[in-house]
């Protein structure tokens, strides 16, 4: 007698796309020489290796700030230092992020406060807003905000002046 009954198996784990291993291998670069620089810089940190919105994120986790420096300055040099690194192992481009200390999430935080006042106030008013300047990481995150509240935003200015103009 055969049993009708057909066993189903669990789904397989879903193994990342070429892209995102492409991504982790270029983490790991990166780790790698951030974890030279925290041993020469004799600093205490875990490095997390993760692929976020189409890109390596690389974290430290530490609650030493000094990879962060004023307004993160020392973050987006060092930041760019990575994608430096990448650079030169791949011969490719690499649009990773880089965050410290947790510091580019508190920033996060702190821009869509930003740009939901001046969505109010464009919305209250009617009148354009014309923001403090930003980086392209941070006008980036100011210009999804505002277009998830169906209003319109640019950029003007020259680095480091370029500000976002948010309007109706």
């Amino acid at each position: 007698m055969t049993n009708s009954m057909t066993e189903t198996n669990p789904p397989a784990p879903t193994k990342p796309s070429t892209a995102d291993e492409t991504l982790l291998s270029d983490g790991d670069l990166v780790a790698d020489y951030l974890e030279e620089l925290l041993d020469i810089a004799d600093l205490d940190g875990d490095i997390e290796n993760s692929v976020v919105n189409g890109r390596a994120h690389i974290v430290i986790d530490t609650d030493d700030e000094r990879f962060v420096g004023k307004d993160g300055e020392v973050l987006e040099a060092l930041q760019e230092l990575c994608r430096l690194v990448v650079m030169t192992e791949t011969g490719n481009r690499s649009r990773l992020t880089l965050d410290v200390a947790g510091y580019r999430e508190r920033r996060r935080v702190e821009l869509v406060a930003l740009a939901k006042d001046a969505i109010a106030e464009v919305s209250e008013t009617g009148e354009s807003v014309r923001m403090a300047p930003l980086n392209a990481y941070e006008r980036k995150i100011v210009h999804d905000e505002v277009a998830a509240a169906g209003l319109v935003s640019e950029s003007e200015g020259e680095p480091p002046n370029r500000r976002v103009i948010v309007t109706k």
